[in-house]
């Protein structure tokens, strides 16, 4: 199992960004984060330097949001619902999508994912998918 460290991850995105500017051969997960990139030019800037983006800290008393997290996330519904797993997801997300948007939709199951994340740690149980998947079944039927 791979495990990147929050450094690793800061400077997958930082590279995904810069390859996609220079016109260099993506991966397919490289594909998918610079797609992500794209849609949140809020985020540009703190992407640029590597360096400076693994020294920031994104704390919460920090009060400025964690791009790298958010982009994570992304990448993480993105590959639930090309393979469906959480079993459901998949279906949950479309509808999700053909009411709200796919970015929009996303940023719905955001929510949910991080409830479901949430809970799990603060109770010291597994995560509970099923209701991760009704969260946003229920967000899909507002």
């Amino acid at each position: 199992m791979f495990t990147p460290s929050s450094h690793d991850v800061r400077r997958f995105f930082c590279e995904a960004l810069r390859k996609q500017r220079n016109g260099e051969i993506l991966t397919p997960m490289d594909a998918i984060a610079a797609d992500w990139i794209v849609q949140h030019p809020e985020y540009l800037e703190e992407l640029e330097d590597v360096e400076a983006a693994i020294a920031r800290d994104y704390s919460v008393e920090g009060g400025k949001p964690n791009p790298f997290l958010h982009l994570s996330m992304h990448l993480s519904i993105a590959e639930q619902v090309s393979i469906d797993q959480p079993r459901g997801i998949k279906a949950a997300h479309d509808a999700l999508v053909a009411r709200r948007g796919e970015h929009d939709a996303h940023h719905e199951i955001m929510e949910c994912l991080g409830e479901m994340i949430w809970t799990s740690q603060r109770n010291g149980v597994p995560p509970d998918t099923e209701a991760y998947i009704d969260c946003v079944r229920r967000r899909a039927a507002r």
